[in-house]
Formats: structure tokens, C-alpha cells, sequence
């Protein structure tokens, strides 16, 4: 696999982008899994792809932080992406089909965690650069869905007083009511025309103009969505900051 350079996008901000050609990447890490465990230096190399590639683009441009999209599968692409992951945010809307993520994907992270800490990590040859497989829970951020009057408010809160639990007991294995804690860094609202708009701008919804067309009210949702996604960042950062100071 060879490392891509960043591509600068503005200040500050690089991306790598993925690739549909990834797919075909899936089988060599599925067979190269089990031979981790047994030190095979191919197979590690295999394995840890992903984290020497975000080791690589983060020294080139100097970054402080490193954001890595995955989809909603536990498929061995997003388990050697979230190996080389420090945290791991959850976005999730309230619904029943992102509560039975959340209890799949809690077990799952666990026992990589487990699996990579206790088995594989003492067994990487000298030269080959692992990384430590924390993949540690900041929370979690909630999509909200477009209310309509088919679809009463009601519905969506019975949902959403579900996730703090299910998190505590899937997610961070601590059984129970409640854990005292909120691990809900926030709610984003339903932006209705700004993702389309978006998609073809090929820029943030944030960042649209009225060249873009958004134009009137829209661009009222265009600077609510700035602040927004303003605030989850400060937020994303002050969880980060606490889960540092408790190491």
C-alpha cells in the first residue's frame, strides 16, 4: 500500500481521500489478521498499514490531530482503521438501528482492543511500527432526524433516552442505569437543503455562498450549521484534552 501525500484543502486542514479500490485491500487484511497474532511480519505490516499511512501524512504536515472517517461496518478496513485510532467518536441517530450498532460495535472494539494489547502488540518484531490499539470512547454525537408531522417528536426522544444507557452498558461494558456521566457530545440538527447543496458546491455545508445557492433562508441554516459544527469541535476537543489527563 503506498502512502498518499495530503492534499491541502485550506489553513491548517489537509485530507487524504479514500478510494473504491480500498475494497480489494479488505481480503488481504482479513487473511492477514489471524498471522498477526502469531508475530508474521508480513501480515503486521499488512495490519498496520493504516496506521503507518496516518503516521506518515501527520509528520508531513506537522498535524496536531487526525480525523478518520469510516463506515458503518465491522469489517476489517474499519478494524485496522481503528486500531491505529486513539478515541473513537459515534455518530448515531435515535433509532433502533443505531442502538443495535452500538451493541455490536461495543463488544467488537473491546475484544480488538483486548486481542491487539494482550497478543499481538507483544509479539511485533523490532522495526515495525504498531501502534497501542486504545480505540478509546469519547462518546458520541447525534444525528437528528427531519421532524414531520407523521413522525411526532415523541418518537424520537423515546430513542434518544435509550442511547446514554445502552452506551454505558455496550459501549464502556459498565452495567447499569446510568454511569453519572453524559458521553453526549452533541445533537446536529437535520441541515435539509445544505447537504445537496454541498455534494455539488464540493465544499462544507458551512462554507456555502449564495453562488452556491443558498440564498435567503438558507443561508440562515448555513450560518446555524456554522455554529454548530463550531461548538462540537470545541466540545470534541475538551473531551479530547480530559481523556489525555487521564492517562
Amino acid at each position: 500500500m503506498s502512502f498518499t501525500d495530503p492534499v491541502p484543502i485550506t489553513e491548517g486542514l489537509w485530507l487524504i481521500p479514500g478510494d473504491l479500490n480500498l475494497s480489494a485491500f479488505e481480503d488481504k487484511l482479513s487473511a492477514a489478521w489471524p498471522n498477526s497474532l502469531i508475530g508474521d511480519p508480513a501480515a503486521l505490516r499488512t495490519t498496520t498499514a493504516f496506521h503507518r499511512l496516518i503516521t506518515h501524512a501527520g509528520r508531513r504536515v506537522g498535524a496536531d490531530i487526525a480525523l478518520v472517517d469510516v463506515g458503518p461496518n465491522l469489517g476489517a478496513i474499519n478494524r485496522a482503521a481503528l486500531l491505529a485510532a486513539d478515541t473513537v467518536l459515534m455518530p448515531l441517530a435515535a433509532d433502533l438501528f443505531s442502538l443495535r450498532g452500538l451493541r455490536n460495535l461495543g463488544p467488537a472494539l473491546r475484544d480488538w482492543r483486548r486481542v491487539w494489547q494482550k497478543h499481538v502488540l507483544p509479539n511485533v518484531p523490532p522495526g515495525i511500527e504498531a501502534p497501542r490499539g486504545t480505540m478509546t470512547p469519547l462518546g458520541y454525537v447525534v444525528m437528528q432526524p427531519k421532524m414531520r408531522l407523521d413522525r411526532p417528536v415523541k418518537a424520537y426522544q423515546r430513542w434518544l433516552d435509550r442511547v446514554p444507557v445502552v452506551f454505558a452498558n455496550s459501549v464502556l461494558n459498565e452495567p447499569g442505569e446510568s454511569t453519572g456521566e453524559s458521553f453526549e457530545i452533541a445533537t446536529l440538527r437535520n441541515y435539509q437543503s445544505l447537504m445537496p447543496l454541498a455534494h455539488d458546491a464540493r465544499k462544507p455545508m458551512f462554507d456555502l455562498r449564495s453562488a452556491d445557492g443558498a440564498l435567503g433562508s438558507t443561508q440562515t441554516l448555513v450560518q446555524r450549521c456554522y455554529q454548530d459544527f463550531k461548538e462540537l469541535s470545541e466540545k470534541l476537543l475538551e473531551r479530547l484534552n480530559e481523556v489525555r489527563e487521564d492517562r
